[in-house]
């Protein structure tokens, strides 16, 4: 049975049971079953979030693609909705009582499981995380990313719908971890005490400076000293699902990640840098920070002699 409208999605209490807090990542499979095993009227154990975003250069519309298309019982999660209003730079982490406001509005409060899936050309793992990271930074660890995302999903002729639910608000309280956040000072200090190492999850083309960054007005380059492992590398493409752990431990350590040491990730908006982290996550790396400006806000703040990147050069010319 699926829902309808204003029905919620409950999970059977065996299939709770397994989930612990190291469940951050859940089948198809799974999710399908929970789908299936009924529709209480008294909901308040799992909310599925369609956490789709798409670059500006990508000219898709991911809340219209939501309206149109997406898992019964999926809530739309904008991260651009979702963030800093008063911050110059896009979809930044917003302040706890925004999160819990946004969060209270999906129906969701500290004993819900939240699902989260994304419609990227990535599998699910693009935008899915950041909502995954959002979470665990205001405190609530019941949170897993579908594997595969909504592309497996449709792949498996899995039921869709365009029906939107209505879910009752309810309290969110949340717990700020500022340990998994990192500002540009933090970042800018590191270039001098080297305490943490840095990886960047943008294409290797961005980071080395000979491709394009998506938004208008920042160059291409990285920040000193950091490790370039694009987030599409943690996906089996041919399985279209998240590496197994073996595989992305392997992955680390020919980056030159030493997960036993404290790491921080970036990229170019604070996004795909969540992949990454919840690659490390899904190894045993629990700790791993996120630098949330990341390169377009250090490309904007920092001075040259602070980065790497050829288009300084040629304006020093």
């Amino acid at each position: 049975m699926f829902m309808s409208g204003t029905d919620h999605v409950s999970v059977d209490s065996t299939a709770l049971r397994m989930l612990t807090k190291a469940s951050a990542l859940i089948t198809t499979k799974w999710l399908h079953n929970v789908l299936k095993s009924g529709v209480p009227k008294d909901f308040k154990d799992i909310r599925i979030l369609d956490s789709t975003f798409h670059l500006p250069s990508s000219k898709r519309n991911a809340r219209l693609e939501y309206e149109e298309k997406h898992i019964p019982g999926a809530s739309f999660f904008d991260i651009d909705e979702c963030c800093d209003d008063s911050s110059p730079y896009g979809h930044m982490l917003p302040d706890m009582k925004h999160f819990e406001r946004y969060a209270g509005n999906l129906g969701i409060d500290v004993s819900t499981h939240v699902i989260v899936y994304d419609n990227s050309v990535n599998y699910g793992f693009f935008s899915a995380p950041r909502v995954w990271w959002m979470f665990r930074v205001f405190g609530h660890d019941m949170v897993s990313v579908l594997d595969g995302g909504f592309t497996k999903w449709c792949s498996e002729g899995l039921p869709t719908t365009s029906e939107v639910v209505h879910v009752p608000k309810t309290i969110f309280n949340g717990l700020y971890h500022p340990h998994l956040v990192k500002s540009y000072e933090d970042i800018a200090k590191n270039l001098k005490d080297n305490s943490f190492q840095l990886m960047d999850a943008r294409g290797e083309g961005r980071f080395m400076g000979i491709k394009p960054e998506p938004r208008e007005g920042i160059e291409p380059g990285h920040i000193p000293g950091s490790k370039n492992l694009c987030y599409q590398n943690i996906v089996d493409k041919e399985r279209g699902v998240i590496l197994d752990v073996k595989e992305l431990k392997k992955l680390f350590n020919e980056t030159g990640v030493d997960l036993s040491k404290p790491l921080v990730s970036t990229c170019g908006s604070g996004v795909s840098a969540c992949c990454t982290t919840f690659a490390a996550y899904v190894c045993g790396k629990e700790d791993v920070s996120v630098y949330d400006g990341s390169w377009t806000e250090w490309y904007q703040r920092s001075t040259p002699d602070m980065r790497f990147c050829p288009s300084d050069k040629k304006q020093s010319t």
